[in-house]
């Protein structure tokens, strides 16, 4: 849920919700529904090859983004408490013993051999879009506001999702501090042309916002 997304408001979601729960119970299935935050993107990138990149590296290093890590291992704990094979209440604390002691990645590699894929790829091994531009801040302060449905206009204008390289990548997310000049974020595509779409859009739509300490000042 968020601003500018399909579900803005708890009631909103709470509705829809229930409409999955009672559909459910009448296909004899039990199921619990997740509502999350929204409000700024999940992790620190979007588009297919940076998101790859950035689920590749949290697996591997066992530590990520918290908004990325914490969302996985909740949805995670959900299903081990569904499946019956972990008591209510106890899915999370499961979910991350398994992600901290190295199963997670062990797991994911053998999906991937299972796909015939290369299980041992690496994150450097996933090819970025070569055309770039990063945005920095204006100012000195702290980021107080990403728009989402921007960030996702931007990784589209860019080639995302069919571009896989395309995407965005935050170098900040809401609450950090910033100096002059310091990155915000960065734009990737595998075409200059569409690139400069995407730099337009986002010089347009400003995805991230920036205020110093002092907001106004009156009279």
């Amino acid at each position: 849920m968020g601003e500018k997304l399909k579900l803005k408001k708890v009631d909103e979601a709470d509705q829809l919700a229930g409409i999955f729960i009672r559909q459910a119970a009448r296909l004899g299935m039990r199921i619990r529904v997740a509502l999350t935050f929204g409000g700024q993107p999940i992790g620190a990138t979007a588009g297919p090859a940076l998101e790859a990149k950035e689920a590749l590296e949290t697996m591997i290093n066992r530590k990520g983004k918290k908004s990325l890590v914490d969302k996985a291992l909740s949805i995670a704990g959900l299903v081990f408490e569904l499946s019956g094979k972990v008591p209510p209440g106890r899915g999370v604390e499961v979910a991350r013993d398994i992600f901290l002691s190295g199963k997670t990645y062990e797991k994911f590699k053998e999906v991937v051999e299972a796909q015939e894929g290369d299980p041992n790829i690496k994150p450097e091994d996933i090819p970025l879009g070569k055309h770039t531009y990063t945005i920095e801040s204006p100012i000195e302060g702290a980021v107080t506001y990403i728009d989402n449905a921007a960030i996702t206009t931007i990784a589209r204008a860019a080639g995302a999702p069919f571009d896989k390289g395309a995407g965005v990548y935050l170098h900040a997310k809401i609450g950090y501090r910033v100096n002059k000049g310091d990155p915000l974020l960065t734009i990737y595509s595998s075409s200059s042309a569409r690139l400069r779409e995407a730099i337009n859009l986002a010089s347009r739509y400003s995805p991230l916002i920036v205020e110093g300490m002092l907001l106004k000042i009156l009279p």
